[in-house]
C-alpha cells in the first residue's frame, strides 16, 4: 500500500513539473525570411523602404509579454511594435517597416545586418525580474542597383544668324549608384533648315562612375535661307545598364536657339552722322611727319614756285 502511495505522489510531481518547465523557456522569436532562407537578404526598394515580417511563437501555458528593440543599418527609420502580449499557445506575427534609406548614397548591392530583439517582461500578467529573458534574430538588407542618367544641354549666349552655327555643351551625369554609360543618343529639332552634327556619339564610348559626368559639344548650323525663328533642340539619352538589365531609363533636356536673318552690308548710306550705319575707319601704322620735315617741304615748295617779273 505504501509503495502504491509513493508511486502516485511521484507521478503527480512529475505531472506538475512538466508545465513549469515549459513556462520557463518555451517561446521563440523568428523572422519570415525571403525564400525561407536566412542567408537571402531583404531587398530595399528604390524608395528607400522595405517591410519585414517577424513573429513570436508562445508554446507556454500562460500569456507572455515582450518588449521589442531594433537595430537598423543605412540610417534607416523604423516603425514597429514596441511591446506585445502573446496568448498561451499562440503564434503572433508583426510587421517591421523600414524607410528613409538614401539608396542613392550607397553602392549597389551593399549589404548590412539588422537586428530584432525581444525581451520577456511578464508571464501570466506578472512582471518578471529584470533582466528578463532576451532573444535576438538577425537578417540582411540589400541596397538595390539604380540606373539613372541626367542630361543637360547648355543655353546659347545669344541669337545666331542664318548661315552661321552655334556650339552647345551637352553634359551627361550618372545619378545612379553603379557605373553606367550612355546606350543611345538622339537629337531632334523643329526647324527643317537647322542641322546638328553627330558629335554626341562619343558619349556612348565612356564609362561613367556613380556621381561622375562626361560632356561633348553639339554644333547646330542654320542655312543661309533660314527665316527668323525660335528653334527648339532636344537631346535624349538612355542608360546602357538599364537596357542590359531589361529595363529602360531615358533622360532628356532641351534648349531654344533664336535664328535671325543674315547680316547685310549697307553700301548706299555712308552718312557719318548715322549711328546705325557705322563707318569703317582705317588706321595706318606709318609715323606722323615731324616739324623739320614740314619746314623742308615748305622751303622746297617756295623754290619751285614760278617767279613773276
Amino acid at each position: 500500500m505504501k509503495w502504491v502511495l509513493s508511486a502516485g505522489v511521484a507521478l503527480f510531481l512529475l505531472t506538475c513539473a512538466a508545465p513549469v518547465q515549459g513556462q520557463l523557456g518555451s517561446w521563440e522569436l523568428g523572422i519570415d525570411y525571403p525564400q525561407d532562407n536566412e542567408d537571402v537578404p531583404f531587398n530595399v526598394g528604390t524608395d528607400g523602404g522595405v517591410s519585414i515580417q517577424f513573429f513570436v511563437n508562445n508554446e507556454e501555458l500562460a500569456d507572455i509579454g515582450v518588449e521589442f528593440d531594433y537595430e537598423i543599418p543605412f540610417s534607416g527609420e523604423v516603425d514597429g511594435p514596441e511591446s506585445e502580449t502573446i496568448g498561451a499557445g499562440d503564434n503572433k506575427s508583426f510587421m517591421l517597416t523600414i524607410s528613409g534609406i538614401d539608396v542613392w548614397s550607397y553602392a549597389a548591392d551593399s549589404k548590412e545586418e539588422f537586428t530584432i530583439s525581444a525581451t520577456l517582461v511578464s508571464r501570466a500578467g506578472l512582471p518578471i525580474a529584470l533582466p528578463g529573458e532576451v532573444q535576438e534574430v538577425v537578417g540582411n538588407l540589400k541596397i538595390p542597383t539604380i540606373y539613372s542618367l541626367e542630361v543637360d544641354i547648355s543655353d546659347p549666349v545669344g541669337a545666331m544668324n542664318a548661315g552661321s552655327d552655334v556650339i552647345l555643351t551637352v553634359t551627361v551625369t550618372n545619378r545612379g549608384n553603379v557605373q553606367d554609360k550612355v546606350g543611345e543618343v538622339e537629337v531632334s529639332d523643329n526647324c527643317p533648315l537647322l542641322t546638328t552634327d553627330n558629335g554626341l556619339d562619343s558619349l556612348m564610348t565612356s564609362n561613367i562612375g556613380a556621381g561622375q559626368s562626361v560632356e561633348e559639344n553639339l554644333i547646330a548650323t542654320a542655312s543661309e535661307s533660314h527665316p527668323r525663328r525660335n528653334c527648339k533642340i532636344e537631346v535624349s539619352v538612355s542608360s546602357n545598364g538599364a537596357m542590359n538589365s531589361g529595363g529602360s531609363e531615358i533622360a532628356d533636356d532641351d534648349t531654344t536657339v533664336t535664328v535671325e536673318p543674315p547680316l547685310v552690308a549697307d553700301e548706299e548710306n555712308n552718312d557719318p552722322e548715322d549711328t546705325n550705319n557705322p563707318v569703317e575707319i582705317v588706321s595706318s601704322s606709318l609715323p606722323a611727319p615731324g616739324i623739320a620735315t614740314l619746314i623742308c617741304a615748305l622751303a622746297i615748295a617756295s623754290l619751285a614756285a614760278p617767279r613773276r617779273f
